[in-house]
């Protein structure tokens, strides 16, 4: 059990104090203690290991599959002894354009938090570290917990948006170059780029409608429970900052697919800039293509071919022609 379990700590006035070892004690010492509540992390555990924990903390089964398997829409469910909150945190790799998707599961209720994380994605450590330095904060219980997850998985939000805007920028300009326009591979980087995008907008997509519930600004603002009145200001501060990653998030797939349909529109530009090219040489090889041909017909009765100007008369005519045809193909743009 102790090798998923990553931190386990007792919080009493918003401060890290020393507790029993056993999560189980340190709950039921909690519970005596109207200022205290347990803070217990886990990573991927399975469903043996996660059993105790249910048993323990009275999770509804529902809540647990859905902690157990991963692959969860972001949601926010409100059981009888609990509440359970699904968050998706995003990571980002510019140099292969890559969105990696991490999960994060909140569990809180009377006098204890327990969060289970799935992926490398995540922001757990970071978040304890901070609530440790922030008193204040933290002397709100798990409700604080829960708003200090929210806030850094939203804020990263935030940072992965605008690299993704920035790195959209370099792809416009590569795919509108001279050069890298007409590479046969461009069409394969935006589709690729433009699923990145939608695996990002399956993370922040979804979480807007739990966030609203949490700031009480949701159907008929009622307030969730296990999650005090007075936090209800800053969730909606978060969902403010999410609500604009989502707009954002928006733009971006817009532009992608601006930018995608434009190349294709600029690829049959090209071709039919091809096609006119090929025919207007074509058109110029048919000239003395027609001529050799009719006098390459051996007819009898042809005088022209003992004239002894006929030879250079003929050559002479065609170069006329050639040219005259090269003049108006090439003012016309299609050479």
């Amino acid at each position: 059990m102790r090798s998923v379990i990553v931190d386990c700590a007792i919080y009493r006035d918003g401060r890290r104090t020393q507790g029993p070892d056993d999560f189980s004690d340190a709950l039921d010492l909690c519970r005596l203690q109207n200022d205290a509540f347990v803070w217990i992390g886990l990573y991927e555990p399975t469903e043996k290991e996660f059993d105790r924990v249910t048993e323990e903390f009275g999770l509804h089964p529902l809540a647990v599959e859905d902690a157990l398997k991963a692959h969860q829409r972001p949601k926010l469910e409100v059981y009888d002894d609990s509440l359970f909150m699904v968050l998706k945190p995003v990571g980002y790799e510019p140099k292969s354009d890559i969105v990696s998707a991490g999960e994060v599961m909140v569990f809180i209720g009377d006098s204890f938090v327990v969060t289970v994380r799935h992926g490398e994605e995540a922001p757990l450590g970071a978040v304890r570290r901070r609530l440790e330095h922030e008193p204040e904060m933290l002397r709100h219980g798990p409700t604080a917990v829960l708003y200090t997850i929210a806030d850094a998985v939203v804020d990263h939000y935030v940072d992965v948006a605008d690299e993704l805007g920035t790195d959209l920028e370099e792809l416009e300009a590569d795919v509108f170059s001279p050069i890298g326009g007409s590479s046969r591979h461009t069409a394969s980087r935006i589709y690729a780029f433009k699923r990145q995008i939608l695996e990002f907008r399956r993370a922040t997509g979804p979480l807007a409608q739990p966030l609203t519930r949490l700031a009480g600004t949701g159907l008929f603002g009622v307030r969730v429970p296990f999650v005090h009145e007075k936090a209800q200001p800053f969730f909606r501060d978060v969902s403010d900052h999410l609500t604009r990653v989502n707009e954002a998030v928006e733009g971006l797939d817009r532009l992608v697919s601006d930018i995608l349909a434009a190349h294709l529109a600029q690829m049959s530009v090209r071709q039919n800039d091809d096609v006119r090219k090929i025919s207007a040489w074509a058109a110029m090889a048919a000239i003395p293509t027609m001529i050799a041909g009719i006098y390459g017909m051996n007819f009898e009765h042809m005088p022209e071919l003992r004239w002894a100007w006929s030879y250079p008369l003929l050559i002479a005519g065609m170069a006329a022609v050639e040219v005259l045809l090269y003049r108006l193909f090439k003012s016309r743009g299609w050479l």
